[in-house]
């Protein structure tokens, strides 16, 4: 049984986080194999959507606490270790923005702390209405300050210190009102909506959604007047693709375009 199971539909990959007993929990192991994964999905031309989603009870339940707390017994109470794990974790987390691809999480269960990060990291997210979320390390004296940053880029800053703070969940419908997830769909069409928001971008011309995402990811950490020389400089480059001119002439003799 593997740790992280691909599926492949189309130019869609599924990935299924399979460690059902723990909550699909961010592992040493797990957080090896999601790294890579991405790593090869990044060089894969034929992939234009990927979508995260966890097997069993929960999408992931964050860092593995029992791993974690093994490592206290070092000389150094774990500090190499913490340290080196969460810089692991917050690889993988940059590398999903990095990914040429669209990366859509699909979540059921509960999505706690790393977990929670893992959705927020992900560029678009569908989740069960009854799924939950939290950033609950507080809770147990651990403040969630890696899933901190993926969060605080994605939900306003009050309603992000409020989850950080008080350790509380927030049920989907909470989520999308905040911007942390798309929306929220019945536990029974799930998969469904995910399926059809991933088929519906797999039709687009793969260089202009790599091209955008880029783009995209890139301009929103930059100043405004930055951002239109960075977006200008990336929409020549666009037009200048077949993609682009192949997409143009077809719209103009109103046919369907062929994309590479």
């Amino acid at each position: 049984m593997s740790l992280l199971e691909r599926t492949d539909r189309g130019a869609a990959v599924h990935l299924t986080l399979n460690s059902p007993d723990n909550l699909n929990a961010l592992s040493d192991a797990m957080i090896a194999a999601l790294r890579s994964a991405f790593d090869t999905l990044s060089a894969d031309v034929r992939i234009r959507v990927i979508v995260l989603k966890g097997a069993g009870k929960a999408f992931c339940a964050g860092h593995d606490l029992k791993e974690m707390t093994a490592a206290r017994v070092a000389k150094d109470g774990g500090a190499e270790y913490f340290a080196d794990l969460f810089a692991r974790c917050a690889t993988v987390m940059q590398a999903i923005p990095r990914l040429p691809q669209t990366v859509i999480a699909e979540v059921h269960g509960v999505a706690t702390a790393a977990g929670c990060r893992l959705v927020a990291s992900c560029d678009l997210a569908i989740a069960a209405e009854n799924a939950r979320f939290g950033v609950n390390g507080v809770n147990i004296g651990l403040f969630c300050s890696t899933p901190m940053v993926a969060l605080s880029r994605n939900v306003p800053r009050k309603h992000a210190f409020e989850m950080l703070s008080t350790g509380q969940f927030i049920n989907a419908h909470r989520a999308s009102e905040i911007g942390l997830i798309n929306r929220a769909a019945p536990p029974e069409s799930l998969a469904g909506e995910t399926d059809a928001l991933a088929n519906l971008i797999a039709g687009k011309s793969l260089s202009a959604l790599r091209i955008g995402k880029r783009a995209f990811c890139e301009q929103i950490e930059i100043p405004l007047e930055a951002a239109y020389e960075h977006t200008g400089n990336a929409m020549v480059r666009n037009m200048l693709d077949r993609d682009a001119v192949e997409g143009i002439s077809a719209f103009l003799e109103k046919r369907k375009p062929d994309w590479d």
